[in-house]
C-alpha cells in the first residue's frame, strides 16, 4: 500500500489568475510523489507563469492552446482526457467555472475536461463579488450537481486589496483533496474507521490539566493511511496543532470521558477501531473551576482512575458485535512484550501494536517508530525502525487482510 496518488497521471488545469504561482507548488509535489503530471496552462495562465516553470518542475511538456493546431493538434485533447486518472484546475477563474458548465469548449483546458472520464477537482480563484454573483452560483452549483469536487475559495485579502471570499485555497489543501478522490476506490472503500489520536488532558484547575508526551503523530498518520485506502474515516483527536487527512470526520475531545464518548458514539456501526490516543490513566478526583493561585499550599492532589475505554468498546463488542475489529496500542517503559500481550487478551482485541516508549528515536514526539505487533492468534510480528507514516500501512495493510 503507498500514497494512491504515485504512478498515476494527473492532469493540472492553469488558468489565468494571480494565484497561479500555486500551481507550480501542486505540480511540484505531485510529481515528487511519483505522479505522472500533465499540465495545460490556459492563455490567461501564461500571463502569470510560464510553460517552462512546469517543465522544469514535472520533467514533461506543459500544454497551451497553441498545441490544438500543431501536427496531432486534433487528437491533442483526446489523448490527454482518456489518459487522465484525475484532473485539477487550479486555479480556476470564474471564466474557467462557466465554460465548464455549459461546455464552452473554445481551449485546450475544457475540451480536455470533455473528453475526460475521471474525477475533477477545481480550486476556484477570483476578486471581490465575483463568486458570490449570480452567474458564477449557478456554475458551481451545476458543476457540484455533476460530481465535481469544489474547493474553496477562501475568505482573505484579493489581489484588488479587498477582503471577501474568493483567495484560492493553499496548494497543500488541493493536494490534499486529490490525494483524498484517488483513495476512494481503495481496499477499505465503504468501510467505516475509527481511529484515536493525541494524548487526552484532565482538569486540575481552569488553567492546568494532567495530560502526556503524546504529539498525536501516530495517530494522525493512521489516520492518513485509512484515508489513502478508501476508508470513511473519523478521527477522535485529543488538542493537537496537526492536520487531519482531508475528508476525515474530525471530532475534538480533551478529556478521557469525552473521549469515551465520542468512541461509543461512532463506534456503534465501524467497521474498525483504531484505539492510538494516549488516554490519561488518571484524573484529579477533584478539579477546581477557577485558577489554584500560586500562593496556595497544596500539600497532596488526590487522583481516580479514569474511564477504561478500550474495556468499554470490549463488553458492547461483545453484545453487538462493533466495531468488527479494534486495534490497540501499547506504550510501554518495562517488560514491553508481557504487558502488550496482557493488554490484548484483557481488552479482547484483534492486534496490538506494542512501542518502547524509552527506546532512542521511538515514542512521543518524534517522526520514527519502532514497534511490535501482536495478534489475537498469537502471532508477533517486530517491525524495525522506521517513520510513523510507514507503520501506519503496516497497521492499516493488516487491518485491510482482517476485513477482506
Amino acid at each position: 500500500m503507498s500514497n494512491p496518488v504515485t504512478d498515476r497521471c494527473i492532469v493540472l488545469g492553469v488558468t489565468g489568475s494571480i494565484a497561479a504561482y500555486k500551481a507550480g507548488e501542486i505540480a511540484s509535489r505531485l510529481t515528487q510523489w511519483g505522479a505522472q503530471v500533465e499540465v495545460i496552462l490556459t492563455e490567461g495562465a501564461q500571463h502569470f507563469i510560464t510553460p517552462l516553470t512546469f517543465q522544469s518542475l514535472t520533467g514533461r511538456k506543459a500544454y497551451t492552446d497553441a498545441d490544438l493546431w500543431g501536427g496531432e493538434g486534433h487528437i491533442t485533447h483526446v489523448g490527454l482526457g482518456r489518459s487522465a486518472e484525475l484532473i485539477v484546475i487550479a486555479p480556476a477563474t470564474a471564466n474557467t467555472l462557466s465554460k465548464l458548465a455549459y461546455g464552452i469548449a473554445d481551449n485546450l483546458l475544457v475540451l480536455t475536461v470533455l473528453a475526460a472520464q475521471c474525477p475533477l477537482v477545481i480550486a476556484p480563484a477570483m476578486d471581490a463579488g465575483m463568486f458570490q454573483h449570480p452567474a458564477t452560483q449557478a456554475a458551481v452549483r451545476i458543476l457540484a450537481q455533476r460530481g465535481v469536487l469544489l474547493v474553496g475559495p477562501a475568505e482573505g485579502r484579493l489581489a484588488s486589496g479587498l477582503i471577501g471570499r474568493g483567495r484560492m485555497v493553499e496548494a497543500a489543501e488541493v493536494i490534499a483533496a486529490a490525494r483524498w478522490l484517488l483513495g476512494q476506490r481503495g481496499p477499505l472503500a465503504k468501510r467505516k474507521v475509527v481511529i484515536t489520536a493525541g494524548g487526552t488532558q484532565e482538569p486540575i484547575d481552569a488553567v492546568r490539566v494532567i495530560t502526556n508526551r503524546s504529539s498525536g503523530k501516530q495517530g494522525y498518520a493512521l489516520a492518513q493511511a485509512a484515508s489513502d485506502a478508501g476508508a470513511e474515516v473519523v478521527l477522535i483527536t485529543a488538542p493537537t496543532s496537526l492536520v487531519p487527512p482531508y475528508g476525515a470526520k474530525v471530532i475534538k475531545v480533551r478529556t478521557a470521558a469525552e473521549m469515551l464518548d465520542a468512541v461509543l458514539r461512532e463506534t456503534h456501526d465501524a467497521d474498525a477501531l483504531i484505539m492510538a490516543a494516549a488516554v490519561a490513566d488518571f484524573r484529579p478526583r477533584t478539579p477546581q473551576t477557577q485558577k489554584i493561585k500560586k500562593e496556595t499550599e497544596i500539600s497532596s492532589l488526590e487522583l481516580e482512575t479514569t474511564p477504561d475505554i478500550l474495556m468499554a468498546v470490549a463488553e458492547r463488542r461483545a453484545r453487538l458485535g462493533f466495531p468488527r475489529r479494534v486495534i490497540g496500542f501499547a506504550a510501554e517503559s518495562e517488560d514491553l512484550l508481557t504487558n502488550a500481550q496482557s493488554k490484548l487478551q484483557r481488552k479482547r482485541l484483534d492486534m496490538i501494536v506494542a512501542n518502547d516508549i524509552s527506546a532512542q528515536d521511538a515514542g512521543f514526539e518524534v517522526d520514527t517508530n519502532q514497534v511490535t505487533l501482536l495478534f489475537a492468534d498469537g502471532r508477533v510480528e517486530a517491525l524495525p525502525l522506521m517513520g510513523k507514516d510507514q507503520v501506519a500501512e503496516v497497521v492499516i495493510s493488516h487491518l485491510i487482510a482482517m476485513l477482506s
